[in-house]
């Protein structure tokens, strides 16, 4: 999850949804000027100084994961919310926009007219029941004989939509399967690696699979409407229902509490200044310093063993969701001297992702969320502060590491092992553009595709996702055309534009016309939300970073969760189903879906941010096929229709690889021609690194009964280039923000002999932490 807060002094536009003629408000903050979540951030490099405030880092730097509203609707737009009486049974036909879905009556419980929806139910109902008796002795017809032999991937390229084949239903033995693959569906017994058991719960046709002997086995469906992972995913018509595994690989306060709790009382320290703990970096120092019992580094795997377990992706794919989107660390790869960060052990949580996406029929989106020297300067990018990625000192010679990193990743999951179970990478999360520049940005996404495509080939290999940077959708129009097969990634968030004081019956409107990326999609080509969430307001332990205050009103009544009435989880449910159905093509996904209990309540203090709590207790939709169809019965149409076709060398065809010349000429002089806050100097007298060192390859994984061979983990054998070192006897300021003043250019691209820099800033000592 992200924000964007506007710089001051910005004007706020006038909202697409009130008269064109009124002016802001004064003081008023709402800054959207389309309805494709545009933010005035200007497209030039930023100054030194940024927008944000944080009173536990530098002056004027970015720290709390925040987004914006995509909109500021007016408050006589709103209107009243679909009732519980008017969700769909799981098991029901969905009527689709444009489906001649009735008006809903907005009396006080919104009961369907007759001859309405109500009554199209209770006939599909009735039909239902009988198809049920048929689907039943199908199954047990079928399944051995599907099972017997295991469908093979019948191509990669765009196909049509979900198959409505039905999964399996019942035991998980199948003794029939030729390479003795184990299988169940709904009801069936799942046995973990620690010889505990549980029932797997999928009411939408979807079947688990565990092949021993071909640990890479694709033939696993989530849900019965959702391709199998060895068939293809068509982008325009395939729907990606997703969710975030925010917190798990990437710690974040709010996300995580407990392990940020036990350390609140730190002594304070020059590595922790105040005393303060307030991001995975500030934790790693605490962590290392307490020798206590229950102390250590170590605690940070025992949270990767247990907050995301592979209970948690069986339910994912039993709550009707297809998609994963997980947030990766750069220090799973490794750490350089200085960095506090557990080294090389979240690569082994990764690998078992795969595993169970794999074993539950889960795409996963793989997005690397963290990067040397911080994208964004929030506590979510590793370390809260200064922006020291293409921005500053160090900001070129962070940028290799971080493509060397992209480099590894890629090797890794361009494998035939892995092409099924990852469609999707992101090389880079929510960099900040307004400060790092629109510039800057195109000129290292060019030369991440081309190093990327280089691995692949054209037409293969997981799809490229960016991100906005936190600007309006419709200012990426035309981004290098004729590339293969890149993706825009657009985080929407109501939590930090800051307008808050409106009733729940108005956000609906929010979701289904802010939200909608249709527009985008035209000009751009595929445009997903990868972040998204139920919050209104910014309440919630830490949603505002350690030590922030929300500025919303009664957040103890919107904390309290286990107190909410009726109409507040309607309430919530329609805002996320609205948000799910003016998103549905090519999809979204939610952030997150867990929550951690805080040690000091017991209890999730940040409600409207889980999935899995909403599930559980009415909020979230139990269907999230309910949501389509919302917006137009609630009124609120698609604003701007989209054709349902993608050129085709947005989705890997005719003409993809082929860059545009004129953007090719504009934007291939890597390193950039300039970049901010380096006191003018030439970027290509920057300090970089030099590429000399040994590439440290991703392990693969051990699979004692398998029958096939694995990769090694890289993918291109022709990539035979070394990895990023510091030039030999070369003295490199501070990578994660030097001093003002205290930096000159040195170690450039040809320097051996540049000792110019005055003393550089010292790695953070390692402070004394009391919990």
């Amino acid at each position: 999850m992200s924000a964007h807060i506007p710089a001051q002094g910005d004007p706020a536009p006038l909202s697409p949804f009130t008269d064109a003629a009124a002016a802001p408000a004064a003081g008023d903050k709402s800054h959207t000027s389309s309805l494709e979540n545009a933010v005035n951030i200007p497209d030039t490099p930023g100054p030194a100084g940024t927008p944000y405030s944080n009173p536990f880092s530098l002056p004027g730097t970015p720290v709390v994961r925040d987004s914006y509203v995509g909109g500021t609707p007016s408050t006589g737009a709103s209107r009243a919310l679909l009732s519980e009486d008017t969700r769909l049974p799981s098991d029901a036909p969905l009527v689709v926009p444009g489906a001649g879905l009735g008006a809903v009556d907005l009396s006080e419980k919104a009961v369907p007219a007759a001859g309405g929806p109500a009554r199209r139910r209770r006939l599909y109902m009735r039909l239902g029941i009988g198809a049920v008796a048929i689907v039943v002795v199908v199954l047990a017809v079928i399944l051995p004989v599907y099972f017997t032999v295991i469908k093979k991937r019948n191509g990669s390229g765009s196909a049509s939509g979900g198959s409505s084949r039905p999964g399996s239903g019942g035991s998980s033995p199948n003794p029939e399967s030729p390479t003795g693959a184990v299988t169940g569906g709904d009801g069936s017994t799942i046995t973990l690696a620690d010889g505990t058991t549980f029932t797997y719960k999928n009411v939408f046709g979807g079947f688990w699979v565990d092949d021993p002997t071909n640990p890479y086995n694709n033939s696993a469906r989530a849900q019965s409407f959702t391709p199998a992972l060895n068939e293809p995913w068509d982008y325009s018509k395939d729907q990606i229902r997703g969710v975030n595994l925010g917190g798990w690989l990437v710690l974040e306060p709010f996300i995580a509490p407990a392990p940020f709790e036990k350390y609140q009382n730190s002594t304070a320290s020059p590595a922790l200044p105040g005393g303060l703990v307030v991001d995975e970096w500030s934790l790693s120092v605490a962590m290392l310093n307490d020798t206590s019992e229950g102390g250590g580094i170590e605690q940070i795997e025992n949270h990767y063993a247990t907050f995301i377990t592979e209970q948690d992706f069986a339910q994912i794919a039993g709550a009707g969701l297809n998609w994963i989107r997980l947030p990766i660390p750069y220090w799973a790869i490794e750490t350089w001297p200085g960095e506090p960060f557990l080294a090389k052990t979240a690569w082994k949580y990764v690998l078992l992702a795969f595993k169970w996406a794999r074993k539950y029929g889960l795409r996963i989106y793989l997005e690397l969320h963290t990067v040397p020297g911080s994208q964004n300067g929030y506590n979510h990018s590793g370390r809260a502060g200064t922006i020291n990625f293409l921005n500053g000192f160090m900001g070129i010679a962070n940028a290799q590491r971080t493509m060397d990193y992209i480099r590894y990743i890629a090797e890794f999951i361009s494998q035939h092992e892995y092409e099924d179970v990852v469609p999707m990478f992101g090389p880079i999360n929510e960099p900040l553009l307004g400060i790092i520049g629109r510039d800057q940005l195109t000129r290292f996404y060019l030369q991440a595709h081309d190093m990327i495509r280089d691995i692949t080939g054209i037409g293969k290999g997981a799809y490229i996702v960016i991100h906005d940077g936190f600007q309006s959708t419709g200012s990426w129009k035309d981004f290098l055309p004729g590339s293969d097969r890149i993706v825009l990634d657009t985080h929407p968030y109501v939590a930090f534009g800051g307008d808050f004081n409106h009733p729940l019956d108005y956000w609906p409107q929010v979701g289904c016309i802010a939200y909608n990326n249709n527009q985008s999609q035209t000009d751009f080509g595929i445009t997903l939300s990868g972040e998204f969430s139920g919050a209104i307001n910014n309440c919630g332990k830490w949603v505002q970073g350690v030590g922030g205050t929300p500025s919303a009103p009664n957040c103890d009544q919107w904390d309290n969760w286990e107190n909410w009435t009726q109409d507040m989880k309607a309430g919530i449910k329609n805002f996320v189903m609205s948000q799910m159905d003016g998103m549905h093509l090519p999809g979204y996904f939610f952030w997150t879906w867990k929550v951690g209990n805080s040690s000091v309540t017991g209890k999730v203090e940040a409600p409207l941010w889980s999935y899995q709590l909403g599930l559980e207790n009415g909020w979230i939709p139990a269907d999230p096929r309910e949501a389509l169809g919302l917006c137009q019965s609630l009124g609120y149409a698609q604003n701007v229709p989209w054709d349902g076709q993608y050129q085709s060398w947005q989705t890997g065809g005719a003409s993809a690889g082929q860059i545009a010349a004129t953007a090719v000429a504009s934007f291939s002089q890597y390193p950039p021609p300039e970049i901010s806050n380096v006191s003018g100097e030439d970027p290509a007298q920057l300090p970089m690194f030099t590429a000399t060192s040994a590439v440290p390859t991703l392990p693969t994984p051990t699979f004692s009964a398998a029958t096939v061979t694995a990769g090694d983990g890289w993918a291109d054998a022709a990539d035979t280039s070394l990895a990023a070192a510091p030039v030999a006897g070369c003295v490199y300021p501070n990578a994660w923000g030097p001093p003002v003043g205290s930096t000159v250019a040195v170690c450039n691209g040809g320097a051996t002999a540049a000792k110019r820099a005055a003393a550089p800033t010292p790695a953070p000592a390692l402070a004394t932490a009391t919990a």
